[in-house]
């Protein structure tokens, strides 16, 4: 037993002094560069003008260096064989696997910390794109190329150009800083800053940043675009200008195939040319169609003869060229202008013509059209309100079937008219005649000079003519009396006051443009999803020690070219993590108070 034991104590020995020697002449194997292997058909050496380096040229075939998975061919080479390290000259060509290839007029190359550089009408290529430029940079242990003298990628769709770019090749992904231009023959896209995928052609866009077409010009400070499906989603200051439209909103979306947008969360369409703005928190607009939808607190404000008309329903929808726009509205729809308010279940405008519909379509009771003109209330199963295209005042007031014109007393009770038909004429946008027709029949309160009340008058007619001064009946005159009288207060029933089908509807009255919303719960806004700012990568140039330069001391370039230089990095990125938390709080604080905030309408 003894015995084994001492076996075992020398094998752990001998183990012990194996591992001592590895680790004292392994490190040295293990830290040894690979070196340049290279073929030329002709190889000379001129110690005087470049000391310990060889001078290859092509005589039948190019001269040619293999490293560590990279291949270049080349006319001439000067290469330093113990630096490790080449520079090429004429038509050289470099590639890297099956889908990196690049050509240039010049070339360097360092084995010992695998950068390149190339110059002289420089190409990339990849499966997708293709990278040209002045001059680049690649660095094969990042996988990263760069340029900073102007470049331009050609890809499927479309042509990229910028003033300073970075190529991640793992991630298949440029970054393009300064000046970026995307040129396709339907867009051009202008930004200050894009990463752009050439996989599936997908462009996200950092600050300032327009589409331009010659139908539609989108701008954002934070999007993206789909460059080859030609759609895309903004957000940040977003909108969307059309010939005769602008579109804004806190999310947009926009697809220029199908002549599509929508947008979402505190929306604005505006129409330049008839002077009209439609709010509300989701919209569709279709161009080809000339047609907008909008919901979600929708308020249409339009300019009429210098005052402002208020049209809000559940739902509206605008269609049709500028100079023949027509709005539609569905359930709930509330008016209101300066001397006038109004309620329906569905309104009509035709800004060409000048009428206006409110209809019930629904045919609830409830939802009766009633319009108010001062104290003067009408309704009736169909309201149609008239006004002059060309001086956008108002001239005419039809009531179809079950016309019913109620007008609040002074002092108690209510004036009433009703009949089969109405038609009402205005005076400066102010209701001045009413004329009713057919089986018609009033209740009148009577008063003297001195505003005394003498009686109470109810008479049946086949027509009547109203006239009115600063909205209140001065005059009442009866055509074809059948039957008519006076009866002073006292004597008149109570319950004989009011006539078959009285629906006094002041409590719905919209007295201002709060009141277009009244009694509606608050409308609950999407959350919108955002567009992260990108991670600023890591600098491109490394930070080495002077005597382990990037490329050799034998390259031609000034060691002070290779140095990351501040106003070439990302201008939008993402912020430290402090201000994250920042931004996170100002988010929800920002979240709450639009969740709060009325539609504003100017």
């Amino acid at each position: 037993m003894f015995v084994t034991f001492v076996k075992n104590l020398i094998l752990l020995k001998q183990i012990f002094l194996f591992l001592i020697f590895s680790l004292c002449f392994l490190p040295s194997a293990l830290g040894q560069t690979q070196k340049i292997n290279y073929e030329s058909d002709r190889t000379l050496r001129n110690e005087e003008r470049y000391p310990g380096a060889f001078i290859l040229s092509k005589v039948d075939n190019q001269v040619y260096f293999d490293h560590n998975g990279i291949e270049v061919w080349c006319d001439n080479a000067i290469f330093y064989k113990e630096a490790n390290f080449f520079k090429a000259y004429g038509n050289i060509r470099m590639q890297q696997g099956d889908s990196v290839s690049m050509t240039s007029n010049y070339a360097e190359y360092n084995g010992d910390t695998e950068f390149a550089f190339a110059s002289g009408n420089v190409k990339m290529r990849r499966p997708e794109t293709t990278l040209e430029t002045d001059s680049l940079f690649f660095n094969r242990i990042t996988q990263q190329a760069y340029y900073r003298s102007g470049g331009k990628v050609t890809d499927t769709a479309s042509v990229l150009t910028s003033r300073v770019g970075r190529y991640f090749l793992n991630e298949d992904k440029y970054s393009f800083i300064t000046d970026v231009v995307v040129k396709n023959p339907d867009y051009t896209i202008h930004s200050e800053q894009i990463d752009f995928y050439s996989e599936n052609g997908n462009a996200y866009l950092y600050g300032p940043s327009t589409i331009e077409s010659e139908t539609s010009t989108v701008y954002c400070e934070r999007g993206f675009y789909d460059t080859r499906e030609d759609h895309g989603y903004f957000v940040k200051n977003s909108r969307i200008d059309y010939d005769n439209r602008i579109l804004k909103g806190d999310s947009l979306y926009f697809n220029r195939k199908r002549s599509f947008a929508s947008a979402t969360n505190n929306i604005r369409v505006i129409d330049t040319i008839n002077k009209s703005k439609i709010t509300g928190h989701y919209a569709e607009v279709y161009r080809d169609k000339d047609s907008v939808f909008i919901t979600k607190r929708a308020v249409a404000a339009m300019l009429q003869d210098k005052d402002s008309v208020f049209i809000h329903s559940d739902t509206l929808m605008v269609t049709g060229k500028p100079e023949q726009r027509v709005i539609r509205g569905f359930y709930d729809v509330r008016i209101l202008k300066n001397d006038m308010s109004g309620r329906s279940d569905s309104i009509y405008t035709n800004q060409s013509s000048g009428i206006t519909k409110l209809i019930n379509l629904r045919r609830m009771g409830d939802k009766d059209p009633v319009l108010w003109s001062g104290e003067n209330q009408m309704t009736g199963d169909t309201i149609q309100l008239i006004s002059n295209p060309k001086t956008e005042k108002l001239d005419t007031l039809l009531v179809f079937n079950n016309a019913f014109l109620i007008q609040k007393d002074t002092i108690k009770g209510y004036n009433q008219i009703k009949g089969k038909y109405l038609v009402g004429l205005f005076d400066d946008n102010e209701l001045s005649q009413v004329d009713i027709d057919k089986n018609t029949e009033t209740l009148y309160y009577m008063r003297n000079e001195k505003d005394t009340l003498i009686g109470i008058n109810k008479t049946l007619s086949s027509s009547i003519k109203i006239l009115f001064e600063d909205r209140k009946i001065t005059d009442i005159y009866y055509y074809n009396q059948v039957d008519g009288k006076l009866t002073p207060e006292p004597d008149f029933p109570p319950n004989a006051r009011q006539l078959k089908g009285f629906n006094w509807r002041g409590d719905e009255r919209i007295m201002s443009k709060k009141g277009l919303f009244e009694g509606q719960p608050e409308p609950k806004l999407t959350k919108i999803q955002g567009i992260p700012l990108p991670d600023e990568p890591e600098e491109f140039f490394d930070q080495r020690e002077k005597n382990k330069p990037l490329l050799n001391k034998n390259s031609r370039l000034d060691p002070k070219i290779l140095q990351n230089r501040k106003e070439d990095t990302l201008k939008f990125k993402h912020p430290n993590l402090p201000d994250i938390k920042e931004d996170l709080k100002n988010e929800k604080k920002k979240d709450s108070l639009e969740t709060k905030e009325e539609v504003k309408i100017e």
